[in-house]
């Protein structure tokens, strides 16, 4: 039991029943007899990162914090501080209490509206450019809803993001999204292994017969680039 929650944990899932066939959430409780104090911390910040939803979460974007929070809970907390926070989009961390804002996701760019910082600052973190350029070189593509990049190691065209696999299980197909990406797969139905970072996820792919045919549909000569396809 403890190396499983170990390598769940490690992987950045949360652990459930070993078990076959349960599908239940192990606790802290029930798992802090074997854990060390790190461990716990690490499992205690995988249940609150799946207890907010992937729009609604947001980091402090100050180096030495890095807070995960949800946008309601931080504006929340930010009124008291900041009176136009709601108008501003100035917020303030719940935990260092850094002020930043929160479409940029930054620290906070005074005198200055977002799209000025953002024309200025096209990277404002030096590893955005690097991660472009990686992205670019091994044909990665961007989640339009989580932000999160994420790779096609096999199978067809079309993917579905992650996070947003869960929402598709409860019917909201609005939610769902496609991305088409340029490598080539003929398979109808199968799992593709999808790399982000250091994790390792299943996506599920699908693809009928001939929709290969179709592809330039999907394909942008102006921007050179694939676009972002609604199921």
């Amino acid at each position: 039991m403890k190396q499983h929650v170990e390598v769940k944990l490690l992987h950045g899932m949360l652990p459930t029943c070993p078990h076959e066939g349960c599908k239940s959430k192990l606790k802290i409780d029930s798992c802090s007899k074997f854990l060390t104090p790190r461990l716990i911390e690490i499992m205690s910040q995988r249940i609150k990162e799946a207890s907010i939803p992937v729009t609604e979460k947001v980091y402090c974007p100050y180096p030495k914090c890095s807070a995960l929070m949800s946008k309601s809970e931080v504006l929340e907390y930010s009124k008291s501080a900041l009176r136009e926070a709601a108008r501003s989009g100035a917020r303030n961390c719940i935990k260092c209490n850094g002020c930043f804002c929160i479409d940029c996701k930054v620290p906070w760019h005074n005198n200055m509206s977002c799209s000025d910082y953002k024309r200025r600052n096209p990277y404002p973190h030096p590893e955005d450019a690097k991660l472009k350029n990686l992205a670019a070189t091994n044909l990665w593509r961007q989640c339009v809803k989580c932000n999160h990049m994420i790779e096609l190691a096999a199978g067809c065209y079309h993917m579905t993001c992650r996070h947003l696999l869960c929402n598709l299980f409860l019917a909201d197909v609005a939610m769902n999204f496609a991305i088409l990406v340029e490598l080539s797969g003929k398979t109808r139905r199968q799992l593709a292994s999808v790399h982000f970072g250091m994790r390792r996820t299943l996506l599920t792919v699908n693809l009928t017969k001939g929709e290969e045919e179709d592809d330039e549909e999907y394909y942008d000569s102006d921007s050179d680039e694939y676009w972002i396809a609604l199921l």
